[in-house]
């Protein structure tokens, strides 16, 4: 065991727990109507709960057990076998569980994003367990887990796919599962609604850039140059797609928005996620400036012309993003395409494939969608007995 990778993974641990619990939550949260507020932290907040407890269960063996290339299967069930000392590289496997549970959670909650306002909180929590177990853990033990496009031995790929922090295994997964409750969900009742509280949006998305440094950084798993270059260049991407963002912005609408510049830093931090291992600056300030513009022109692609309600654009900012940086890998020379594309293809695949067999199950023995009167009053009141605002005054 190595102290400083310890220590340092132990932080990282704590930051990337920091981007759901409160960072997501006030992102998203800033985003809705007032009367819906309450309901976005609850879903974060229950997802976060429930997610460490399946992980625990069974994810964790799911994800990063040997058992063959397709999954892990059942061995690492509870962690019981674990013990302080047992090592996982040069940090305990434990502290590894951990940290990987804090990617386990993140994951379905980014989802939330294209479902709020009208959705009912039984739907979310079942469906966010069941679609970590089914598609989140499975596609993790593809990529990290020694699995079905890691290079191991039973692999697709003899080099494997090149995934650094999650472009595909995070951003990629929910992006898709994302556009696909959003299309079978259908919009809501009234989208012409403007974010209530812009400030929730930045500070949501200030400690969601925070938290990216244990998340990109982290995923070195070691306190080394490695771990520094993933947080430089992580900073980088963001701040350029944050410039770019608002001045494509300025240039469509004549004014650059809060609410678009800081969609722009997370549209640069989920580019960069799957290269911050391996690009140099420079090569980040290209992905975060380019993430900037192209997802912001996604965004309007969905909402316009495809009609599809991703409330709060989860498809065209991590998912788009997410593709795009792990395309840019083999662009910039670092993977080979086949490789990248074809991992992008049968986790795309396999992501809609399952999503779509979870919701049409869920829905024949639980209500989906909240009735029209509850999505109009609001689902603070109406799921949850409570209000964020005093909205009478």
């Amino acid at each position: 065991m190595n102290g400083a990778d310890t220590a340092w993974i132990m932080v990282a641990t704590a930051l990337v727990l920091f981007m759901t619990l409160p960072g997501l939550a006030l992102f998203y949260g800033g985003l809705v109507r007032a009367r819906n507020v309450l309901s976005v932290f609850t879903q974060c907040f229950g997802i976060a709960c429930l997610m460490s407890l399946l992980w625990l269960a069974v994810g964790y063996s799911i994800a990063f057990g040997d058992h063959n290339s397709y999954w892990g299967g059942l061995g690492k069930l509870f962690i019981l076998n674990l013990t302080p000392d047992t090592l996982s590289g040069t940090i305990p496997e434990v502290l590894f569980f951990s940290f990987q549970m804090t990617f386990a959670i993140i994951t379905p909650a980014l989802i939330v994003g294209a479902y709020v306002e009208r959705i009912s909180f039984a739907f979310v929590m079942m469906f966010s367990g069941l679609w970590m177990l089914l598609v989140y853990a499975p596609v993790t033990h593809w990529v990290w887990g020694g699995g079905l496009l890691s290079g191991s031995d039973g692999s697709l790929f003899e080099n494997g796919v090149k995934d650094f922090a999650g472009g595909i295994v995070v951003h990629e997964t929910a992006g898709l599962a994302a556009l696909v409750l959003a299309f079978i969900l259908g919009p809501r009742r009234n989208k012409s609604v403007p974010p209530h509280n812009p400030g929730y949006v930045m500070l949501g998305a200030a400690m969601l850039w925070v938290g990216w440094f244990g998340f990109n950084g982290g995923s070195q798993l070691a306190a080394d140059g490695g771990a520094a270059m993933a947080i430089t260049v992580t900073h980088i991407s963001a701040a350029a797609a944050s410039l770019t963002w608002a001045l494509y912005e300025r240039i469509k609408y004549g004014r650059a928005s809060l609410v678009g510049m800081v969609t722009g830093t997370i549209a640069g931090l989920a580019s960069i996620t799957p290269a911050s291992g391996w690009v140099s600056p420079l090569e980040a300030l290209i992905i975060g400036a380019i993430a900037g513009v192209l997802c912001q022109i996604i965004c309007g692609f969905i909402k316009r012309k495809l009609n599809i309600d991703d409330t709060l654009d989860v498809f065209a900012v991590h998912g788009i993003g997410g593709i795009f940086g792990t395309i840019m890998l083999a662009g910039f020379g670092y993977a080979g395409w086949t490789e990248q594309l074809g991992s992008i293809f049968i986790v795309g695949l396999f992501t809609i494939v399952m999503t779509t067999l979870i919701v049409k199950g869920l829905a024949t023995v639980i209500t989906i969608r909240v009735s029209e009167e509850d999505e109009i009053s609001g689902l603070d009141r109406a799921s949850h007995g409570e209000r964020a605002y005093d909205l009478t005054s």
